[in-house]
Protein backbone atom coordinates (compact mmCIF):
# COMPACT_ATOMS: atom_id res chain seq x y z
CA UNK A 1 0.00 0.00 0.00
CA UNK A 2 1.44 3.14 -0.95
CA UNK A 3 1.19 5.96 1.74
CA UNK A 4 1.24 9.95 1.19
CA UNK A 5 2.42 12.56 3.50
CA UNK A 6 2.85 15.97 2.09
CA UNK A 7 5.69 18.36 2.82
CA UNK A 8 6.72 21.60 0.69
CA UNK A 9 9.71 23.10 -1.76
CA UNK A 10 11.11 26.69 -1.90
CA UNK A 11 11.35 27.91 -5.12
CA UNK A 12 12.40 31.80 -5.15
CA UNK A 13 10.23 33.36 -2.91
CA UNK A 14 7.12 30.94 -3.25
CA UNK A 15 6.88 27.01 -2.45
CA UNK A 16 5.55 24.27 -3.79
CA UNK A 17 3.65 21.33 -2.46
CA UNK A 18 5.73 18.11 -2.67
CA UNK A 19 4.10 14.75 -2.15
CA UNK A 20 6.17 12.31 0.04
CA UNK A 21 4.94 8.86 -0.92
CA UNK A 22 6.05 5.89 0.81
CA UNK A 23 5.45 2.31 0.08
CA UNK A 24 6.68 -0.95 2.27
CA UNK A 25 6.81 -4.18 1.36
CA UNK A 26 8.49 -7.86 3.39
CA UNK A 27 11.24 -8.65 2.34
CA UNK A 28 14.55 -10.17 3.96
CA UNK A 29 16.29 -6.83 2.85
CA UNK A 30 15.19 -4.33 5.13
CA UNK A 31 16.86 -1.14 3.12
CA UNK A 32 14.80 2.14 2.83
CA UNK A 33 15.65 4.43 -0.53
CA UNK A 34 14.78 7.74 -1.41
CA UNK A 35 14.14 8.81 -5.21
CA UNK A 36 12.73 11.87 -6.98
CA UNK A 37 16.10 14.15 -7.13
CA UNK A 38 16.71 14.34 -3.43
CA UNK A 39 20.48 16.00 -2.71
CA UNK A 40 22.73 15.08 -0.40
CA UNK A 41 21.30 16.31 2.53
CA UNK A 42 17.95 14.85 1.51
CA UNK A 43 19.63 11.45 1.23
CA UNK A 44 20.92 11.62 4.83
CA UNK A 45 17.55 12.07 6.06
CA UNK A 46 16.80 8.68 5.93
CA UNK A 47 19.51 7.92 9.03
CA UNK A 48 18.26 10.86 10.93
CA UNK A 49 14.90 9.65 10.35
CA UNK A 50 16.02 5.93 11.25
CA UNK A 51 17.54 6.87 14.63
CA UNK A 52 14.36 9.59 15.93
CA UNK A 53 11.96 6.47 15.23
CA UNK A 54 14.02 3.92 17.43
CA UNK A 55 14.69 6.83 19.63
CA UNK A 56 11.16 8.03 19.93
CA UNK A 57 9.52 4.45 21.41
CA UNK A 58 8.13 3.64 18.21
CA UNK A 59 9.52 0.02 16.99
CA UNK A 60 12.32 -0.15 14.31
CA UNK A 61 11.16 -0.79 10.49
CA UNK A 62 11.51 -4.49 9.59
CA UNK A 63 10.54 -3.49 5.88
CA UNK A 64 11.65 -2.77 3.02
CA UNK A 65 10.68 1.14 2.39
CA UNK A 66 10.51 3.28 -1.18
CA UNK A 67 10.55 7.22 -0.26
CA UNK A 68 9.29 8.90 -3.45
CA UNK A 69 9.05 12.64 -3.29
CA UNK A 70 7.22 14.30 -6.27
CA UNK A 71 7.09 16.00 -8.63
CA UNK A 72 10.07 14.08 -9.43
CA UNK A 73 11.99 16.98 -11.78
CA UNK A 74 12.43 19.62 -8.64
CA UNK A 75 15.16 19.04 -6.73
CA UNK A 76 14.66 18.63 -3.10
CA UNK A 77 17.00 20.38 -0.91
CA UNK A 78 17.09 21.08 2.69
CA UNK A 79 16.49 19.33 5.59
CA UNK A 80 13.04 20.27 5.87
CA UNK A 81 11.82 16.83 4.79
CA UNK A 82 12.72 14.78 7.53
CA UNK A 83 9.87 15.06 10.12
CA UNK A 84 7.09 14.19 6.95
CA UNK A 85 9.41 11.17 5.79
CA UNK A 86 9.55 9.73 9.39
CA UNK A 87 5.78 10.22 9.47
CA UNK A 88 5.16 8.49 6.10
CA UNK A 89 7.26 5.90 7.29
CA UNK A 90 5.71 4.86 9.83
CA UNK A 91 2.35 5.30 8.37
CA UNK A 92 3.68 2.42 5.52
CA UNK A 93 4.63 0.43 8.81
CA UNK A 94 1.58 0.55 10.34
CA UNK A 95 2.63 2.22 13.51
CA UNK A 96 0.46 5.30 12.64
CA UNK A 97 -2.58 5.90 10.95
CA UNK A 98 -2.17 7.06 6.90
CA UNK A 99 -5.38 9.01 6.97
CA UNK A 100 -4.54 12.56 8.48
CA UNK A 101 -1.51 12.30 6.88
CA UNK A 102 -3.51 13.63 3.83
CA UNK A 103 -4.50 16.57 5.59
CA UNK A 104 -1.57 18.34 6.74
CA UNK A 105 1.74 19.97 4.96
CA UNK A 106 4.31 18.82 7.61
CA UNK A 107 7.98 20.40 7.59
CA UNK A 108 11.07 20.09 10.04
CA UNK A 109 14.53 18.57 10.63
CA UNK A 110 14.84 16.02 12.59
CA UNK A 111 17.54 15.31 15.54
CA UNK A 112 18.91 11.62 16.35
CA UNK A 113 17.03 11.76 19.41
CA UNK A 114 13.69 12.91 17.59
CA UNK A 115 13.69 16.27 18.27
CA UNK A 116 12.49 18.79 15.95
CA UNK A 117 14.83 21.07 14.70
CA UNK A 118 14.00 24.92 13.43
CA UNK A 119 13.58 25.14 9.42
CA UNK A 120 14.04 28.53 6.81
CA UNK A 121 11.22 28.95 4.93
CA UNK A 122 7.75 28.26 7.14
CA UNK A 123 5.89 31.05 5.90
CA UNK A 124 5.56 30.71 2.10
CA UNK A 125 4.98 27.10 2.98
CA UNK A 126 2.17 27.88 4.69
CA UNK A 127 0.58 30.54 2.69
CA UNK A 128 1.13 27.88 -0.53
CA UNK A 129 -1.09 25.16 1.92
CA UNK A 130 -3.47 27.95 2.72
CA UNK A 131 -3.92 27.96 -1.03
CA UNK A 132 -4.42 24.23 -1.78
CA UNK A 133 -7.05 24.13 1.23
CA UNK A 134 -5.13 21.66 3.73
CA UNK A 135 -6.44 21.04 6.99
CA UNK A 136 -3.39 22.70 8.66
CA UNK A 137 0.59 22.49 9.02
CA UNK A 138 3.13 20.90 11.46
CA UNK A 139 6.15 22.66 11.94
CA UNK A 140 8.69 23.11 14.45
CA UNK A 141 7.62 25.15 17.77
CA UNK A 142 10.48 27.60 16.91
CA UNK A 143 8.48 28.31 13.58
CA UNK A 144 5.05 28.31 14.49
CA UNK A 145 4.47 31.85 15.57
CA UNK A 146 6.27 32.07 11.99
CA UNK A 147 3.56 29.86 9.83
CA UNK A 148 0.24 31.50 12.17
CA UNK A 149 0.94 34.75 10.02
CA UNK A 150 -1.24 32.75 7.81
CA UNK A 151 -4.42 32.78 9.73
CA UNK A 152 -6.26 30.61 8.03
CA UNK A 153 -5.14 27.61 8.62
CA UNK A 154 -4.55 25.84 11.23
CA UNK A 155 -0.87 26.07 12.45
CA UNK A 156 0.95 23.14 15.11
CA UNK A 157 4.35 23.90 16.71
CA UNK A 158 6.14 20.55 18.00
CA UNK A 159 9.07 19.91 19.83
CA UNK A 160 10.02 16.05 18.92
CA UNK A 161 8.65 13.38 16.48
CA UNK A 162 5.95 11.89 19.14
CA UNK A 163 4.66 15.50 19.66
CA UNK A 164 4.08 15.25 15.58
CA UNK A 165 2.04 12.03 15.92
CA UNK A 166 0.11 13.13 18.45
CA UNK A 167 -1.18 15.79 16.41
CA UNK A 168 -2.29 13.78 13.50
CA UNK A 169 -4.28 10.78 15.74
CA UNK A 170 -5.82 14.22 17.98
CA UNK A 171 -4.04 12.85 21.27
CA UNK A 172 -2.30 15.17 23.76
CA UNK A 173 -3.01 18.54 24.63
CA UNK A 174 -0.74 20.54 21.39
CA UNK A 175 -2.72 23.75 20.70
CA UNK A 176 -2.87 25.34 17.80
CA UNK A 177 -0.26 28.16 17.50
CA UNK A 178 -1.96 31.63 17.20
CA UNK A 179 -0.54 35.08 16.13
CA UNK A 180 -1.73 38.50 15.90
CA UNK A 181 0.07 39.93 12.64
CA UNK A 182 -2.08 43.09 12.38
CA UNK A 183 -1.30 43.34 15.88
CA UNK A 184 2.68 43.28 15.46
CA UNK A 185 2.41 46.00 12.27
CA UNK A 186 0.71 48.58 14.33
CA UNK A 187 2.83 48.02 17.28
CA UNK A 188 6.35 48.76 15.52
CA UNK A 189 5.31 50.83 12.79
CA UNK A 190 5.76 53.81 14.35
CA UNK A 191 9.44 52.89 16.56
CA UNK A 192 11.93 54.61 15.17
CA UNK A 193 15.83 53.36 17.05
CA UNK A 194 18.13 56.13 15.27
CA UNK A 195 16.61 59.55 14.93
CA UNK A 196 17.60 62.79 12.72
CA UNK A 197 17.24 64.78 15.92
CA UNK A 198 20.62 63.07 17.32
CA UNK A 199 22.69 63.92 14.19
CA UNK A 200 24.02 67.46 14.89
CA UNK A 201 24.15 69.87 11.98
CA UNK A 202 24.24 69.09 8.58
CA UNK A 203 21.18 70.65 6.99
CA UNK A 204 22.27 70.36 3.62
CA UNK A 205 23.02 66.50 3.86
CA UNK A 206 19.34 65.84 5.98
CA UNK A 207 17.74 68.15 2.72
CA UNK A 208 19.37 65.76 0.25
CA UNK A 209 18.17 62.75 2.12
CA UNK A 210 14.13 63.63 2.33
CA UNK A 211 14.29 64.27 -1.16
CA UNK A 212 15.88 60.79 -1.74
CA UNK A 213 13.55 59.11 0.38
CA UNK A 214 10.86 60.80 -0.77
CA UNK A 215 10.96 60.20 -4.32
CA UNK A 216 12.79 56.42 -3.61
CA UNK A 217 16.38 57.99 -5.05
CA UNK A 218 20.34 56.26 -4.54
CA UNK A 219 22.22 58.40 -3.04
CA UNK A 220 26.11 59.07 -2.16
CA UNK A 221 27.23 60.93 0.45
CA UNK A 222 31.52 62.09 0.32
CA UNK A 223 33.32 63.95 3.30
CA UNK A 224 36.02 63.21 5.96
CA UNK A 225 35.69 60.42 8.58
CA UNK A 226 33.49 61.45 11.67
CA UNK A 227 31.09 63.78 10.26
CA UNK A 228 27.63 61.63 10.69
CA UNK A 229 27.26 59.81 7.63
CA UNK A 230 26.90 56.29 8.89
CA UNK A 231 24.78 57.80 11.12
CA UNK A 232 21.93 59.60 9.10
CA UNK A 233 22.19 56.22 6.59
CA UNK A 234 20.73 54.60 10.04
CA UNK A 235 18.07 57.14 10.41
CA UNK A 236 16.90 56.91 7.04
CA UNK A 237 14.18 53.90 7.86
CA UNK A 238 12.72 56.33 10.52
CA UNK A 239 11.66 58.54 7.42
CA UNK A 240 10.40 56.27 5.50
CA UNK A 241 6.50 55.79 4.78
CA UNK A 242 4.97 52.77 6.61
CA UNK A 243 5.20 49.59 5.34
CA UNK A 244 1.55 48.19 4.34
CA UNK A 245 0.48 44.79 5.70
CA UNK A 246 1.51 43.26 2.11
CA UNK A 247 4.86 44.65 1.99
CA UNK A 248 5.70 43.33 5.84
CA UNK A 249 4.37 39.85 4.76
CA UNK A 250 6.76 40.17 1.44
CA UNK A 251 10.09 40.93 3.38
CA UNK A 252 9.45 38.69 6.17
CA UNK A 253 8.52 35.89 3.22
CA UNK A 254 12.22 36.92 2.13
CA UNK A 255 13.50 36.74 5.46
CA UNK A 256 12.11 33.63 5.87
CA UNK A 257 13.39 31.68 2.98
CA UNK A 258 17.06 33.29 3.71
CA UNK A 259 16.52 31.63 7.23
CA UNK A 260 17.16 35.61 8.81
CA UNK A 261 14.07 35.07 11.47
CA UNK A 262 15.27 34.45 14.50
CA UNK A 263 12.98 32.15 16.51
CA UNK A 264 9.83 32.43 17.42
CA UNK A 265 9.45 35.65 15.01
CA UNK A 266 6.96 37.54 13.77
CA UNK A 267 6.36 39.62 11.24
CA UNK A 268 8.52 42.27 10.42
CA UNK A 269 6.98 45.77 10.56
CA UNK A 270 9.98 47.94 9.99
CA UNK A 271 11.58 48.67 6.81
CA UNK A 272 14.99 46.60 6.09
CA UNK A 273 17.95 48.02 6.15
CA UNK A 274 21.13 46.26 5.52
CA UNK A 275 24.98 47.20 6.39
CA UNK A 276 26.59 44.37 4.79
CA UNK A 277 30.77 44.10 5.17
CA UNK A 278 32.63 44.73 2.74
CA UNK A 279 34.43 41.85 2.16
CA UNK A 280 30.76 40.99 0.86
CA UNK A 281 31.22 38.40 -2.43
CA UNK A 282 28.99 38.22 -5.97
CA UNK A 283 26.96 35.62 -4.44
CA UNK A 284 26.43 37.30 -1.06
CA UNK A 285 25.34 40.76 -2.81
CA UNK A 286 22.71 39.01 -5.99
CA UNK A 287 22.52 36.12 -3.93
CA UNK A 288 22.97 32.30 -5.52
CA UNK A 289 24.71 29.22 -3.73
CA UNK A 290 23.81 25.55 -3.81
CA UNK A 291 20.22 26.42 -2.34
CA UNK A 292 19.75 30.05 -4.67
CA UNK A 293 19.05 31.48 -1.66
CA UNK A 294 17.95 35.69 -1.41
CA UNK A 295 21.28 37.91 -1.28
CA UNK A 296 21.85 41.48 0.52
CA UNK A 297 19.93 43.40 -2.50
CA UNK A 298 16.50 40.96 -1.94
CA UNK A 299 17.17 41.20 1.77
CA UNK A 300 16.90 45.09 1.08
CA UNK A 301 13.82 44.82 -0.55
CA UNK A 302 11.40 47.62 0.26
CA UNK A 303 14.19 49.14 2.52
CA UNK A 304 17.82 50.21 2.45
CA UNK A 305 20.57 49.01 1.04
CA UNK A 306 23.65 50.77 2.85
CA UNK A 307 27.26 50.36 1.84
CA UNK A 308 30.07 52.12 4.20
CA UNK A 309 33.10 52.95 2.62
CA UNK A 310 31.64 51.93 -0.93
CA UNK A 311 35.50 52.42 -2.60
CA UNK A 312 36.68 49.31 -0.38
CA UNK A 313 34.29 46.86 -1.98
CA UNK A 314 35.55 45.10 -4.65
CA UNK A 315 34.73 46.26 -7.95
CA UNK A 316 32.71 43.26 -9.38
CA UNK A 317 30.75 43.11 -6.78
CA UNK A 318 30.04 46.45 -7.10
CA UNK A 319 29.02 46.39 -11.01
CA UNK A 320 26.67 43.56 -10.37
CA UNK A 321 24.50 46.25 -8.58
CA UNK A 322 23.72 48.10 -12.34
CA UNK A 323 20.83 46.05 -13.59
CA UNK A 324 18.95 45.57 -10.14
CA UNK A 325 18.95 49.33 -9.85
CA UNK A 326 17.29 49.42 -13.24
CA UNK A 327 15.15 46.36 -12.96
CA UNK A 328 14.64 46.20 -9.40
CA UNK A 329 14.47 42.71 -9.48
CA UNK A 330 17.38 39.92 -9.79
CA UNK A 331 17.14 36.62 -11.92
CA UNK A 332 19.13 33.88 -10.63
CA UNK A 333 19.71 30.56 -13.72
CA UNK A 334 19.67 27.36 -12.20
CA UNK A 335 20.02 24.45 -14.65
CA UNK A 336 16.39 23.13 -15.63
CA UNK A 337 14.88 26.54 -14.09
CA UNK A 338 15.17 30.19 -12.98
CA UNK A 339 14.12 32.04 -10.06
CA UNK A 340 13.41 35.95 -9.76
CA UNK A 341 13.77 37.82 -6.68
CA UNK A 342 12.16 41.07 -5.96
CA UNK A 343 15.14 43.84 -5.23
CA UNK A 344 13.67 47.13 -5.21
CA UNK A 345 16.04 48.86 -2.45
CA UNK A 346 17.49 52.57 -2.18
CA UNK A 347 20.95 52.09 -2.47
CA UNK A 348 23.11 54.42 -0.18
CA UNK A 349 26.70 54.85 -0.04
CA UNK A 350 29.06 56.49 1.79
CA UNK A 351 32.89 57.23 1.24
CA UNK A 352 35.76 59.18 1.95
CA UNK A 353 37.37 61.72 -0.50
CA UNK A 354 40.92 60.15 -0.29
CA UNK A 355 42.24 56.61 1.50
CA UNK A 356 42.88 58.76 4.48
CA UNK A 357 39.92 60.87 4.73
CA UNK A 358 40.95 64.31 5.17
CA UNK A 359 41.41 65.78 1.69
CA UNK A 360 39.72 69.42 1.44
CA UNK A 361 39.40 69.39 5.19
CA UNK A 362 39.78 72.90 7.03
CA UNK A 363 42.10 71.45 9.48
CA UNK A 364 43.47 68.56 9.03
CA UNK A 365 46.46 68.08 6.22
CA UNK A 366 45.65 64.70 3.66
CA UNK A 367 49.20 62.93 3.39
CA UNK A 368 47.82 60.67 0.22
CA UNK A 369 49.30 61.54 -3.26
CA UNK A 370 47.90 62.94 -6.41
CA UNK A 371 47.45 59.27 -7.92
CA UNK A 372 46.31 57.60 -4.73
CA UNK A 373 43.24 60.09 -4.56
CA UNK A 374 42.39 59.06 -8.06
CA UNK A 375 42.82 55.52 -7.82
CA UNK A 376 40.89 55.65 -5.30
CA UNK A 377 38.33 57.41 -6.55
CA UNK A 378 38.17 55.36 -9.91
CA UNK A 379 37.13 52.26 -7.71
CA UNK A 380 33.40 53.33 -8.38
CA UNK A 381 32.79 53.31 -12.12
CA UNK A 382 31.36 55.68 -13.99
CA UNK A 383 28.24 53.61 -14.80
CA UNK A 384 27.49 53.18 -11.70
CA UNK A 385 28.11 56.47 -10.18
CA UNK A 386 25.42 57.72 -13.13
CA UNK A 387 22.77 55.60 -10.76
CA UNK A 388 23.32 57.23 -8.14
CA UNK A 389 20.98 60.02 -8.47
CA UNK A 390 22.18 62.18 -5.45
CA UNK A 391 25.89 63.07 -4.64
CA UNK A 392 25.86 64.77 -1.11
CA UNK A 393 28.93 66.77 0.25
CA UNK A 394 29.18 66.17 4.05
CA UNK A 395 31.26 68.32 5.88
CA UNK A 396 32.91 68.68 9.06
CA UNK A 397 30.90 70.11 11.93
CA UNK A 398 32.07 73.18 13.57
CA UNK A 399 33.70 71.69 17.42
CA UNK A 400 31.18 74.21 19.31
CA UNK A 401 28.51 73.33 17.75
CA UNK A 402 29.00 69.59 18.69
CA UNK A 403 30.11 70.26 22.23
CA UNK A 404 27.24 72.68 22.76
CA UNK A 405 24.71 70.37 20.60
CA UNK A 406 21.70 71.92 19.23
CA UNK A 407 18.08 72.05 18.85
CA UNK A 408 17.57 69.48 15.75
CA UNK A 409 14.19 68.53 13.04
CA UNK A 410 12.90 64.88 14.63
CA UNK A 411 13.03 61.95 12.12
CA UNK A 412 8.87 62.31 12.60
CA UNK A 413 8.61 65.63 11.23
CA UNK A 414 10.74 64.72 8.18
CA UNK A 415 8.40 61.31 7.64
CA UNK A 416 5.37 63.49 8.03
CA UNK A 417 6.46 65.26 4.62
CA UNK A 418 7.82 62.36 2.99
CA UNK A 419 4.50 60.45 3.80
CA UNK A 420 2.55 63.56 1.72
CA UNK A 421 5.51 63.46 -1.26
CA UNK A 422 4.89 59.72 -1.71
CA UNK A 423 0.92 60.41 -1.71
CA UNK A 424 1.04 62.80 -4.31
CA UNK A 425 3.28 60.79 -6.20
CA UNK A 426 1.27 57.79 -5.78
CA UNK A 427 -2.20 59.80 -6.80
CA UNK A 428 -0.74 61.42 -9.96
CA UNK A 429 0.47 57.98 -10.99
CA UNK A 430 -3.10 56.58 -10.54
CA UNK A 431 -4.70 59.30 -12.57
CA UNK A 432 -2.70 57.93 -15.33
CA UNK A 433 -2.93 54.82 -15.53
CA UNK A 434 0.70 53.77 -14.36
CA UNK A 435 1.77 51.45 -11.82
CA UNK A 436 4.94 53.26 -10.59
CA UNK A 437 4.56 53.88 -6.46
CA UNK A 438 7.76 56.44 -6.66
CA UNK A 439 9.62 58.63 -8.98
CA UNK A 440 12.68 57.51 -9.20
CA UNK A 441 10.98 53.86 -11.02
CA UNK A 442 10.04 56.05 -13.76
CA UNK A 443 10.80 54.56 -16.89
CA UNK A 444 12.62 55.81 -20.19
CA UNK A 445 9.42 56.30 -21.94
CA UNK A 446 7.56 57.80 -19.12
CA UNK A 447 10.70 60.28 -18.01
CA UNK A 448 9.52 63.36 -20.08
CA UNK A 449 6.06 62.87 -20.14
CA UNK A 450 6.09 62.99 -15.87
CA UNK A 451 8.88 65.38 -15.72
CA UNK A 452 8.14 68.43 -18.04
CA UNK A 453 10.09 71.26 -17.16
CA UNK A 454 9.89 75.13 -17.87
CA UNK A 455 11.87 76.54 -21.07
CA UNK A 456 14.51 78.28 -18.05
CA UNK A 457 14.62 75.24 -16.54
CA UNK A 458 15.56 73.38 -20.10
CA UNK A 459 18.27 76.37 -20.94
CA UNK A 460 19.90 75.63 -17.18
CA UNK A 461 20.01 72.01 -17.89
CA UNK A 462 21.55 72.11 -21.13
CA UNK A 463 23.49 74.49 -20.32
CA UNK A 464 24.57 71.87 -17.19
CA UNK A 465 24.71 69.08 -19.44
CA UNK A 466 27.45 70.52 -21.87
CA UNK A 467 29.19 72.16 -18.78
CA UNK A 468 29.23 68.81 -16.66
CA UNK A 469 29.87 66.53 -19.50
CA UNK A 470 26.27 64.67 -18.07
CA UNK A 471 25.06 61.51 -19.48
CA UNK A 472 21.83 60.99 -20.70
CA UNK A 473 21.15 59.00 -17.92
CA UNK A 474 21.74 61.93 -15.34
CA UNK A 475 19.85 63.86 -17.36
CA UNK A 476 16.66 61.64 -16.73
CA UNK A 477 17.88 61.55 -13.52
CA UNK A 478 18.15 65.31 -12.51
CA UNK A 479 14.74 65.47 -14.21
CA UNK A 480 13.10 62.56 -11.57
CA UNK A 481 14.71 64.54 -8.81
CA UNK A 482 13.24 67.97 -9.78
CA UNK A 483 10.11 65.48 -9.95
CA UNK A 484 10.70 64.92 -6.30
CA UNK A 485 11.67 67.96 -5.32
CA UNK A 486 8.61 69.65 -6.72
CA UNK A 487 6.03 66.76 -5.03
CA UNK A 488 7.92 67.71 -1.46
CA UNK A 489 6.00 71.38 -2.21
CA UNK A 490 2.47 69.84 -2.98
CA UNK A 491 3.10 71.44 -7.09
CA UNK A 492 2.21 70.45 -10.15
CA UNK A 493 4.53 72.22 -12.34
CA UNK A 494 8.25 71.69 -11.86
CA UNK A 495 9.64 75.22 -11.29
CA UNK A 496 13.34 76.46 -12.55
CA UNK A 497 14.81 76.31 -8.68
CA UNK A 498 13.61 72.65 -8.16
CA UNK A 499 16.41 72.04 -11.39
CA UNK A 500 18.91 73.95 -10.10
CA UNK A 501 18.33 72.02 -7.07
CA UNK A 502 18.72 68.86 -8.37
CA UNK A 503 21.88 70.06 -10.68
CA UNK A 504 23.52 71.25 -7.28
CA UNK A 505 22.55 67.67 -5.82
CA UNK A 506 24.73 66.10 -8.24
CA UNK A 507 28.51 66.95 -6.43
CA UNK A 508 30.50 64.55 -8.15
CA UNK A 509 29.80 65.48 -11.40
CA UNK A 510 30.94 69.30 -10.20
CA UNK A 511 34.22 67.51 -8.74
CA UNK A 512 34.99 65.46 -11.92
CA UNK A 513 34.92 69.12 -13.94
CA UNK A 514 37.02 71.29 -11.07
CA UNK A 515 34.05 73.51 -10.77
Amino acid sequence: MVIKGFASALIGVEAKTVTVEANATTTPDFATFIIGLPDVSVRESLFRCDAAIRNSGFQPLRQKIVINLAPADIKKEGSSYDLPIALSMLAAAFQIEAEPLEKFVVLGELGLDGSVLPIRGALPMAIQALKEKFKGVIVPIQNALEAAIVKDIEVYGVHNLREAVDVLEGRGNIKRAIADPRGDYEAAIEEVEFDFSQVVGQEHAKRALEIAVAGGHNALMFGPPGTGKTMMARCLPGIMPPMSLVEALEITKIHSIAGKLAENAKLMAKRPFRSPHHSLTEHGLIGGGNQALPGEITLAHNGVLFLDEIPEFKRPVLELLRQPLEERKITLNRTKYSIDYPASFMLIGSMNPCPCGYNGHPTKECTCAPGNIARYMSKISGPLLDRMDIHVEVSSIDAERVVNGEDSESSAEIRKRVVQARQFQLERYKKAGLSFRTNAELTVNHVREVCKIPQTAELLLKAAIQKLGLSVRAHDRILKLSRTIADLEQLEDIQLEHVAEAIHLRGLDRESTGN
